[in-house]
This record gives structure tokens, sequence and C-alpha cells, in this order.
């Protein structure tokens, strides 16, 4: 592996500078690529896109998904799942949510609908469930999309073992080409936990492939093997909230967080160990090195591409509307540090191309979405919430 530093946009620590100083990132190319890797050095985009608000009023709101009719289901972290009509105004709380564990970055997480939702009306969430002694754990649950309720509420896959500590819950819902679904789990982040990332006996810091009824899926890469998970997909994960299938190849791409510095963009790969925390190109929040400073190990992948400093990554789609035609089959992510969305444009397989936009409006962007129109739409990450619609600035006009 080689790593082409081509620059930054920031230095390290100096995150608010980063929407507008012209700056560089730092990507890992594989050796067989190197040929056709070229430098991508981020745009100051300021003005480029139009966000108008949709709808206001949530409460750290974190998934969405729209409704067949247009509306869109909102997730809100302390515990509540709304819809949001098409005029913005929002419903009361839907009844039947299970009980979440809402402290730090726990609650209601997640929100997918049924690939067969026009027949069955089935939607999954995922949260962080509570367990004895004030444990917790991620969990999906699934269940029917009623008028003011969800019904036949039914947990189908929780990550085991429940742990202590409020941080990295992860989690994204994507559904493979195959009917299987795959739940991204973080590794909870405190001393103790971390560590079991690299141990298949857990399902901290994984990948799970299960079917959509929670059970393991038929050639998962460890099936059969004693002291292993079976739900496990891939593992060696820090904390991923944003994941989403290639358009083009139905490989799964994943967004996970790093410390201070080395957010890193992963293909999932069945069976392959994503490194943490044995490797790393970030540090402990102390400053401290991680492992010695060690990035590389044999039998651990490298990452796509990586941050440093991060953008906190949350909610991504591959783009696939009309509206930005040009934009076929980019990543669109959302940052929560220093905010905003990020563009990224994949050759080859590689990442080719980074642009930042709506720096400007100092916002957490914790998920983003295709809407039925083509237009992009983002949730932002505050006790007023709010859902934004984006469109294109036409030339000369803001």
């Amino acid at each position: 592996m080689q790593v082409l530093a081509n620059g930054r946009w920031a230095r390290r620590g100096a995150l608010s500078l980063g929407w507008l100083c012209a700056a560089a990132v730092l990507t890992i190319v594989p050796a067989k690529a190197q040929e056709s890797a070229r430098s991508t050095t981020p745009e100051s985009t300021r003005g480029v896109l139009r966000a108008t608000e949709v709808a206001r009023g949530l409460d750290h709101p974190w998934g969405m998904a729209f409704l067949p009719d247009g509306r869109m289901l909102v997730t809100e972290r302390p515990g509540r799942l709304r819809i949001v009509q098409k005029n913005g105004t929002l419903s009361e709380p839907l009844k039947g949510v299970p009980q979440v564990v809402a402290r730090g970055q726990g609650g209601l997480l997640d929100v997918v609908l049924d690939p067969k939702f026009g027949e069955n009306r089935t939607i999954y969430i995922s949260y962080s469930e509570p367990g004895e002694g004030g444990l917790a754990g991620t969990a999906v649950a699934r269940a029917q999309l009623g008028q003011t309720s969800l019904e036949n509420v039914t947990v189908i896959f929780r990550q085991r073992p429940k742990v202590s500590g409020d941080g990295h819950f992860g989690s994204r819902i994507i559904f493979g080409r195959d009917g299987t679904m795959f739940v991204a789990l973080g590794e909870r982040m405190a001393a103790g936990n971390r560590e079991q990332a690299q141990d298949l006996a857990s399902g901290l810091g994984k990948i799970m492939r299960v079917n959509l009824d929670g059970t393991a899926a038929k050639g998962n890469p460890f099936e059969g093997r004693k002291g292993a998970q079976p739900e496990i997909w891939s593992y060696g994960h820090r904390n991923i909230q944003a994941a989403a299938l290639h358009p083009e190849t139905g490989e799964l791409w994943a967004i996970e967080h790093g410390p201070l510095g080395g957010d890193e963009i992963n293909v999932a790969q069945a069976g392959k160990n994503y490194g943490w925390p044995v490797i790393s190109y970030g540090r402990e929040y102390s400053g401290a090195k991680i492992n010695g400073g060690k990035t590389a190990q044999a039998g651990m992948e490298q990452p796509l591409y990586y941050w440093d400093p991060v953008i906190a990554p949350s909610g991504m789609i591959f783009y696939t509307g009309s509206a930005f035609p040009d934009w076929k089959n980019n990543i669109l992510v959302g940052s929560l540090q220093p905010g905003g969305l990020v563009r990224l444009e994949v050759r080859n397989g590689r990442i080719a191309r980074e642009e930042r936009y709506l720096g400007e409006l100092g916002e957490r962007i914790r998920e983003v979405e295709q809407g039925p129109d083509g237009l992009i739409y983002l949730l932002t990450d505050g006790s007023n919430g709010r859902v934004l619609r984006v469109e294109r600035v036409a030339s000369g006009k803001k």
C-alpha cells in the first residue's frame, strides 16, 4: 500500500477552518491502482447548493426514510418516531416504539422500509436497547406501520454482549441484493469494549449479515466456526454511522468514525478485518498514539480513503437521481464536525475527487437521503433539528 499525501483541509485541531481553506485529503491507494491514482484537492463550494427548510422542531433526529406517498419517517434519538407530512407538519410520536437507552450516543437510531413495504407495511428500526445493571447494546426491531402506532413489534436482532458505556452504538441498516440485511455496529468505545472489535465471539465492532427475521444468513464467512458469532460479515470496525450499497457493483461501502483523525471509507468484504483498534490513522483524543502509531499490519485491510482531520461522518447515499445528473453514483455523506455535506466522486473503485458544501450553515448533518423527486434531503442534529431539502443554485444566483 502507498499513502498519497494530497494536502489537508486544515491542520489537526483547526477544524473550524476546514470548509474554507484550500486543502487536501489523504488517500490510500492500492499498489495495483497506483498508475491511475491522481491528487484530489477539495474545492471551496460556498453558495453552490441551497438548503431549504422542510420541517423543524425535531429533537436530535437520527434516521429518515421516505414513504411511497412522499411523507417521511424520522427517528428522534430520545426514542420517538414521527411522520413528517409533505408540508412539514410533524405527527405526534407513534406509539409502540421499544424502550431505548437515551443517553450519550444512544437512543432511537436508524429506520428503513422493508423492500416489500407496499405489500406488508413493514419497517425496521435500530436502537440502543437496555439490559440488566445499566448495560446496553444495539438492537433491531421489525414492525408494521399503522396510522398512529407500530404494530406487531418484534426484536429480531440483538448485539451480544451488552456492555457498559454510552458511546458507539452505530448503526445503519442496509439491504443486500440477495434479500439479506446488513447491520453496522459500533464497538461501544469504552476501555475494555473496543478490543472486542477483534474478537469473533463478540458482536462489538462488526458488520452483521442476517436474514430479515434476524437469523444468520447462509454463506457468512464464519458460519460453523467454533466460538464465532455466525452473523458476522466483517470485523475490526470502530463506529459505523454511514453505509450504502454501490448501485452498480452491489458492494457494501461503509464510512466509520475514527478517533482524533482517521475517519475512513472501507468496502466491507466477507471475512475481512479492518484493523480497529490494532491499526489506525488517528490518535487517542488525548493526542496519544494508538498502539504505538501502527497504521498497517498483515491480515488487516487498509482503508480505501481516510480523513485527518475528521469529518465525523453520519448518513450516506450513492446518488442515483436526475436532479444532479453529473453526480450519478457519487457518494454523499453528512459531516457532524465541522458540519456540512461531503461529495465524493468514485472512479474505478477509488475516490477520485472530494468537494464540501453547506458548511456555512453551521449545522451537524446526521442523515442524508435521496428523495423521490431526486433532490437531496438532510437531517440536522440538534435539539431543534431540521429536515432540509438541497437544490443546486442556478449560475449567478443564490
